[in-house]
């Protein structure tokens, strides 16, 4: 691995830098494309160029004729946004990574845990749909004329920056002034969490990898957690005890469809995943992460300076008069 040359398209973002950070420390040289904007520092040793992606003439201009061994898009969403990559990158590089997104797997799955060939079928969510559109232009584009693709798929990944609860950092807030948060159904589902340090060491491995090539991967930890301990979690590492609401998520839906959107495509429904195709791979790959630990991370990070502590007053009212309508015995 080491010595291959990476061009990472975005790669600052949540789930994408630590697997930078990661890549730099295996010895692979890495370049960055991005607009520039990213509020997390580059690693020493990455070459960043600026270009916007969905500026094509922009990113010729940046790149020049320069081949790669691995390309990588962490923020392609829609068809268009992948032909594009292909119209770019195909011919220039031994291997296109597409990030898509485990909730392209049947919602709800018809059971547990996900594998990989788990059908693709979402029909709650416009951006599951398009990642599964783009999943398809890619097996066309390598069944049809060898397409050297990668399809992974995270799983809801986070980091320090990234509360991973309903109204991100307003729900903490509200759990340190004493009032409810609102958890959607009735608390019990299994969730996966996964750290970004831990999706990386299941990523990096795979770049500029012959066995990846024409293949899906998921990479996720094996830790499954109800929602409402993911909330007492939390709680406990803001310092707190979490007084939880549980309201349905269709009613969630019908006073905030993007938020019911989410859960209805996603959230609601219990997930869990086998790693084994992974591990067929990468060996050694294991979470080490529990979410203990990341939720202590999360709350210290925040608690670093209170510019960060934002609280979104639009989602507080919103979860004010759900826990209005929903709690236990009313007002």
């Amino acid at each position: 691995m080491s010595g291959q040359r990476v061009l990472f398209i975005g790669g600052s973002g949540v789930i994408s830098s630590a697997s930078t950070r990661l890549a730099v420390e295996r010895g692979l040289e890495v370049t960055l494309l991005n607009r520039g904007t990213g509020r997390r520092a580059v690693p020493d040793g990455v070459e960043q160029v600026v270009a916007d992606v969905r500026d094509p003439a922009s990113v010729r201009d940046a790149l020049g004729d320069r081949e790669w061994d691995a390309v990588v898009d962490w923020v392609a969403f829609t068809p268009e946004h992948v032909r594009t990559d292909l119209e770019l990158f195909e011919g220039r590089t031994g291997q296109y990574v597409f990030i898509s997104s485990a909730s392209a797997y049947q919602t709800p799955a018809a059971r547990l845990p996900i594998v990989e060939s788990t059908p693709l079928r979402n029909p709650f969510w416009q951006y599951s749909r398009d990642k599964i559109a783009c999943e398809d232009l890619l097996v066309a584009a390598y069944r049809d004329r060898g397409t050297p693709a990668t399809i992974v798929r995270p799983s809801h990944t986070y980091d320090r920056t990234l509360v991973p609860l309903d109204g991100g950092w307003t729900a903490i807030d509200r759990m340190r002034r004493g009032k409810e948060v609102v958890v959607h159904g009735d608390g019990s589902s299994l969730w996966t969490l996964t750290h970004h340090a831990d999706f990386a060491r299941g990523f990096v491995p795979l770049l500029a990898n012959p066995l990846t090539l024409g293949e899906a991967f998921h990479i996720t930890s094996h830790e499954a957690l109800t929602w409402d301990a993911i909330a007492h979690t939390l709680a406990g590492a803001a310092g707190v005890e979490a007084r939880i609401v549980h309201v349905p998520s269709d009613a969630i839906a019908d006073v905030d469809p993007a938020w019911g959107a989410a859960l209805l495509g996603d959230k609601t429904h219990s997930a869990t995943f086998d790693t084994t195709k992974l591990r067929t791979v990468v060996p050694d790959f294991v979470a080490t992460t529990p979410f203990a630990q990341g939720a202590r991370e999360i709350v210290a990070w925040y608690d670093e300076d209170p510019a960060r502590r934002t609280v979104d007053a639009r989602m507080d009212g919103l979860m004010d008069d759900l826990v209005d309508r929903f709690r236990v015995g009313g007002r």
